[in-house]
């Protein structure tokens, strides 16, 4: 069982597990124009279906995305981590943004940096991917940021979503070094 107060720090951010009061947030981005490359914009009923999409990961599988904030703060900025549908092939690191305002200050950077390493050194993953609608340029170069490249080869998950690319993300050294993915 995973303590409601699990997080992780980062120098900037603390990464925390979603909450009953992040809803109203997500739902606002949710229902924008913002939303637009994870099959948004979406009205109230299905965002909520999505949040607690998000949430039940952490019950049904032990781990799941994290709602980041600035260190200090309970606003939540966006949402990172570990991320798997039963029905999707592989394991994601995935991410959003959920205000203008967060944008390029390198807030998902960090995050994902973390939840990546989370993924790698705590939940013992050996590879990671991240499903970027086509179209989403700010997250194709996020992922290439993150060190991320473009797996053509890979399956992409069958769903009513545009079509995707697949970025895998570098694995950690073969001794578990976290250099390769920190």
């Amino acid at each position: 069982m995973i303590p409601a107060d699990f997080h992780i720090d980062t120098p900037r951010l603390t990464l925390r597990l979603p909450r009953m009061e992040d809803f109203p947030t997500w739902e606002a981005f949710a229902a924008s124009k913002r939303a637009q490359y994870i099959g948004g914009p979406y009205d109230k009923r299905n965002a909520w279906r999505a949040f607690a999409h998000v949430a039940g990961q952490w019950m049904l599988r032990g781990y799941g995305s994290f709602v980041f904030c600035e260190k200090g703060s309970d606003k939540p900025l966006g949402l990172t981590g570990p991320w798997h549908p039963e029905d999707w092939p592989e394991r994601e690191i995935g991410w959003t943004v959920w205000s203008p305002e967060a944008e390029g200050k390198g807030y998902a950077f960090e995050a994902a940096l973390a939840a990546r390493a989370h993924a790698f050194e705590t939940l013992g993953w050996d590879t990671a991917v991240s499903y970027i609608d086509a179209d989403n340029a700010r997250s194709i170069a996020l992922a290439e940021r993150l060190g991320c490249t473009l797996d053509e080869d890979a399956e992409k998950p069958d769903s009513d979503l545009p079509p995707c690319l697949v970025y895998r993300h570098p694995a950690p050294d073969a001794d578990g070094s976290p250099e390769a993915y920190a």
